[in-house]
């Protein structure tokens, strides 16, 4: 959400925020802006607001040449304060309706299980996506403190989603190491890892990325904002890409990290990616069914790349 709208929904709902929100996006580091993310998002708390947030954000990326987007939100913290799991997962699979019907642009869902959920809280984000399947939800993810909560305890919610056919899309290799993205594929069973840049601190995980052709969702920018790299320069994308795994390009928190789809995919141009080879690496892990994977390959095929 950008600043007005979050003020928008934060006025009706009678949440308090701080006046100058673009002063709090000024991140210390990685658990400062989960902290922030919390504070902010605690302003959702209606069927309407969850909607307004997919609808808003598809017209925005539209603009940006956006065809295709899997979003993620994260329902057991607005359980937690009160809201029902029928009004946040029915507002956001209308939002993605409505933002194919207003903006012409194919909206997934994959909903995320925050680290330090109970087992119990996990399962329950895990069958209400099932619920929503047709509905747009395809995938789980894991998102939130990474260094603190481990994949591995989240392991039976995974093999659950799995038996359930949701695919499996966690945060890892990014405010953790190697060893994060290494328990998100093994224990969580990983179809894509969002980040997933610091897999470039163990070679032979890197070489088992490139073999397996797991995608990762690289946001540099968000990268760059939380500290997660000290410069764009010393960004590993470059690396990783030399080494064969497939990256593709994404904003994370574009509102909170100041930026939008065309600025990353330009630092990720800086950096000698492709924005070909970033649209097909979508493409290649996009959660979609075949006949939208088809469309979106043509849509690339007909586009007139720069390079």
């Amino acid at each position: 959400m950008r600043a007005d709208t979050l003020r928008a929904i934060a006025k009706r709902n009678d949440y308090a925020l701080p006046a100058d929100l673009e002063s709090l996006y000024r991140f210390r580091d990685f658990a400062h802006f989960i902290e922030i993310w919390i504070l902010t998002t605690n302003a959702l708390r209606t069927e309407a607001d969850f909607r307004q947030v997919v609808v808003d954000y598809a017209e925005e990326a539209a603009t940006h040449g956006a065809v295709y987007l899997e979003g993620i939100f994260s329902p057991a913290e607005r359980v937690a304060r009160g809201v029902g799991w029928d009004e946040i997962f029915s507002g956001y699979c209308d939002g993605a309706e409505e933002a194919r019907e207003h903006h012409g642009v194919e909206v997934r869902l994959t909903p995320d299980i925050y680290r330090g959920a109970t087992s119990e809280e996990a399962e329950h984000v895990v069958r209400y996506s099932a619920k929503y399947r047709e509905r747009g939800i395809v995938a789980v993810g894991l998102g939130g403190l990474e260094a603190q909560f481990p994949p591995e305890p989240y392991e039976p919610a995974f093999t659950l989603a799995d038996s359930l056919g949701l695919a499996s899309v966690p945060h890892a290799g990014e405010a953790a190491g190697a060893p994060s993205v290494r328990g998100a594929l093994d224990a969580l069973g990983a179809d894509r890892i969002r980040h997933g840049i610091r897999s470039i601190e163990d070679p032979g995980l890197v070489a088992e990325l490139a073999g397996r052709g797991t995608v990762l969702d690289v946001c540099p920018l968000s990268n760059l904002r939380t500290g997660v790299v000290r410069s764009l320069e010393e960004h590993p994308l470059p690396q990783l890409v030399a080494a064969g795994v497939r990256c593709s390009i994404s904003t994370d928190d574009p509102a909170m990290f100041d930026t939008d789809l065309t600025r990353d995919y330009e630092a990720a141009a800086s950096l000698g990616l492709s924005p070909r080879v970033a649209y097909e690496a979508g493409v290649a892990g996009a959660l979609c069914d075949d006949e939208t994977r088809d469309r979106l390959r043509q849509v690339g095929d007909s586009h007139q790349w720069d390079r």
